[in-house]
């Protein structure tokens, strides 16, 4: 199979250096100062289209972001100490799947975050 992972994530945004430092200040993600390349952990990665018409995250959206954490708890805490409103349902989480949480970035981009279920 010629493809072997996900290559990068691009999208427009109205500030960008401001949207990279806060997915670096708030989340870890992208690379450090000076660096062309993030390093993320090897892992699992759901590509899934969905239906136009879903309600599993705003319609006016074309996207979600989902980001694998390995520690969702202590995150979730962090990011409510920032001030940053993080939303958690019951029904989100299974044994089979893991838990989840969803926050949004300062442009209101959805972004899911992931726990994996332990091996």
């Amino acid at each position: 199979m010629p493809v072997v992972g996900l290559g990068g994530f691009f999208w427009r945004a109205q500030d960008p250096a401001a949207l990279k430092s806060w997915y670096a200040e708030h989340l870890g993600v992208g690379p450090g100062p000076g660096e062309c390349f993030w390093q993320p952990e090897p892992g699992p990665m759901v590509f899934e289209p969905f239906k136009a018409t879903t309600d599993y995250f705003a319609a006016e959206k074309a996207f979600m972001l989902n980001l694998r954490v390995t520690d969702l708890d202590s995150l979730c805490e962090q990011l409510n100490a920032a001030g940053i409103a993080v939303e958690t349902r019951a029904e989100w989480n299974t044994p089979e799947t893991g838990r989840f949480a969803r926050i949004h970035d300062p442009e209101g981009n959805p972004i899911e975050l992931w726990e994996a279920p332990a091996s």
